[in-house]
């Protein structure tokens, strides 16, 4: 399958961290790159274990002059304090940020690393071979580090999420906003030029967002040979290299016939550009980008709420939300966004509070019905 310009640049970016790495690390990532590990993925777990090696490097724990040259036999000596101690470092380091400030890694970061080395330990003790047909060593001391998450209910997480996703009626207003009311709002001739250019582009992107719930990094992959108008139905890859189908609301599909229609002849898109989304860049067609496609949603988003915008992970959970308060039931919504575990997909079972409320509002109206009858009756 065709890869974006960003997916290259991600493979590339991946190459040139093994260059520094041990040769069990390259291992890994040669194994679970044929096994379908996202290349984001890899590439974030490479930075992962820099920082490990760096660390057991100022420790003293590895005597090497160089990442490259740390023996796994250093990893299976590791005792469980020292892992523990290389986790309390991850949450209280101090590591750069904005206008000479610092800061303290978040416990998403921190688990990450946890989850990274998780990874590493069990393809070294598991998974590898040497020449007698033995895993090159056996003791896996991350399998007794213990990752400790926040517990939240269901109905928690989906409160947290419903309060920053569009109702259905929200939806239907967001789109007619973009369609007939955003370029009213723009006060540059060059921002309303570019907007008259790509209106039919932006709008089958959000449309499809929230027509059919796909993920960000699928709607940059889309190839327009994999679009079916007719059948309402679109071909994607998922995460970890999965294909897919997906079908797709008729609002959306409207929206993406009004793009294809003028898709080549106002971004010289040829059967030579495979991607269904594409920019004009140098007067040619460019394949749009993830961090384009997300930033258009925010500015679409933002310009409609006349505050803080959303990500397009919002327009998927409104999606989700608008299909169970529909009738859809949980399996359906499960293969439709493409979860491979339904307890993720249960929560938005949780995000329409309305029968909740007007139970409750019931029982208020029940019980003050009471306090008044005994109020009224004589002592």
């Amino acid at each position: 399958m065709a890869m974006t310009p960003e997916e290259l640049q991600i493979l590339q970016r991946i190459e040139t961290q093994l260059t520094t790495m041990p040769f069990y690390v390259v291992e890994y990532v040669r194994s679970k790159k044929r096994a379908g590990l996202s290349p984001d993925t890899l590439l974030q777990y490479l930075y992962r274990y820099q920082h490990f090696f760096q660390w057991l490097q100022r420790e003293g724990l590895a005597q090497s002059s160089d990442l490259a040259s740390i023996p796994y036999t250093l990893l299976a000596e590791m005792k469980k304090h020292d892992m523990e101690l290389y986790i309390e470092y991850l949450r209280e380091e101090t590591i750069p940020y904005e206008k000479e400030t610092t800061k303290k890694r978040g416990d998403a970061v921190v688990n990450l690393s946890i989850h990274a080395l998780k990874s590493l330990f069990n393809y070294l003790t598991k998974e590898t071979e040497t020449e007698d047909g033995e895993s090159y060593f056996y003791r896996n001391v991350m399998s007794k580090i213990v990752l400790h998450t926040k517990k939240e209910t269901a109905s928690r997480r989906a409160q947290k999420i419903s309060s920053v996703i569009l109702n259905e009626q929200e939806i239907h207003e967001f789109l007619h906003f973009v369609e007939h009311e955003y370029e009213a709002m723009l006060t540059s001739g060059i921002s309303k030029q570019r907007f008259s250019r790509d209106k039919e582009r932006d709008l089958a992107i959000l449309s499809l967002f929230l027509g059919s719930g796909i993920r960000l990094g699928e709607t940059a992959r889309i190839l327009t040979k994999k679009v079916n108008l007719k059948k309402q139905l679109i071909d994607i890859k998922r995460k970890g290299a999965k294909e897919d189908t997906v079908g797709v609301m008729d609002q959306a599909i409207g929206h993406l016939k009004s793009y294809l229609s003028i898709r080549e002849s106002r971004y010289k898109a040829s059967n030579e550009v495979p991607f269904l989304f594409v920019t004009l860049y140098g007067g040619a067609a460019r394949p749009l980008s993830r961090r384009s496609i997300e930033n258009l949603v925010n500015k679409y988003t933002a310009a409609f709420a006349q505050g803080e915008g959303m990500s397009p992970h919002k327009l998927r959970h409104s999606f989700a939300a608008d299909f169970i308060r529909n009738g859809g039931n949980i399996v359906l919504l499960r293969d439709q966004l493409g979860h491979s575990n339904i307890e993720t997909t249960s929560l938005y079972t949780n995000l329409s509070n309305k029968d909740n409320q007007q139970v409750l509002n019931r029982m208020e109206k029940n019980r003050t019905k009471q306090l008044d009858i005994r109020s009224e009756s004589p002592n």
